[in-house]
């Protein structure tokens, strides 16, 4: 991936502008609507081919919001969302199979998101049938179940069957089956132990690199960012308020709230978090 130095932003892969969105909050008596909170606030994003990129924030910031609406989900209020110079947003979601084929979702909790009645071969060649790809599903569905590191083996599994280190690896080969150009990923590892941790890392990485598929993975904990992601954003309040390559956000937080999120990963026992100090963050990245 070029520099982020020397992109331009006519190189964009996926484009927000003015972003914004609200919603109503329950009401505190039956007689008074609830009143509108915004969770969105005239968002700017860009994101790159190729780019790994992290989106942190504690919870309420409005990381699930954003993602949901770059997927085409959730329509934001105002604003709009381009990929390629393709209108994603606003645009009918019937028209929009060239960009679901294009950017693919990694579920956070895959043991709900899969059908338990079907097999893995069927889960994983799903997404082909549905956006019409021109291939062979079952070669493809074997195609990408070998890039996560499962074999033939694991066609046959229905999802009760798998540990959830392996639920998680069919979400991410569902997810590549269609070849996208970016993976949009709302914390996959959250329900993960530390070494399964570390392998999906590995997987997410090697995928990027030897694909060029981009990433933008979102969560709340920057320690996981910063094992997979060269550029990071922080959300408080329903705004962008740091866009910085990880390793500079790392060494110097400009925004409290970074500050914070750093300072929950250092003071993590090193039992569970090895890497959690800036000289073993820069080597990671």
């Amino acid at each position: 991936m070029p520099s982020l130095l020397t992109l331009k932003r006519s190189d964009a892969f996926l484009s927000a502008r003015g972003l914004n969105k609200s919603v109503t909050l329950p009401r505190e008596v039956f007689w008074r609507a609830g009143e509108r909170k915004p969770v969105m606030r005239n968002i700017d994003l860009t994101l790159y081919p190729g780019e790994r990129v992290g989106l942190v924030g504690l919870s309420g910031s409005g990381k699930t919001t954003l993602l949901r609406s770059l997927l085409a989900i959730e329509a934001p209020d105002s604003g709009s969302i381009t990929c390629q110079d393709k209108t994603v947003c606003p645009a009918s979601t019937a028209k929009l199979r060239w960009y679901r084929q294009a950017v693919q979702y990694i579920p956070q909790d895959p043991a709900s998101s899969l059908d338990p009645r079907m097999s893995v071969r069927a889960l994983v060649a799903e997404p082909l049938i549905r956006l019409r790809v021109e291939c062979n599903p079952d070669e493809r569905a074997v195609e990408a179940l070998e890039q996560v590191g499962l074999g033939t083996a694991f066609l046959k599994r229905k999802p009760h069957e798998l540990s959830g280190g392996q639920a998680q690896r069919v979400a991410i080969a569902r997810a590549i089956a269609t070849r996208p150009r970016f993976l949009l990923a709302d914390e996959p590892l959250s329900g993960l132990d530390l070494p399964v941790r570390t392998q999906v890392i590995n997987v997410l990485r090697t995928l990027c690199e030897d694909r060029g598929t981009g990433i933008l993975m979102v969560s709340h904990d920057l320690s996981v960012v910063t094992r997979l992601c060269q550029r990071t954003l922080v959300m408080d309040d329903g705004r962008i308020v740091e866009d910085r390559p990880t390793a500079e956000l790392w060494r110097a937080p400009g925004h409290y709230i970074t500050r914070d999120l750093i300072s929950a990963v250092s003071q993590l026992p090193t039992c569970v978090y090895p890497s959690c100090n800036a000289a073993e963050v820069d080597a990671l990245l």
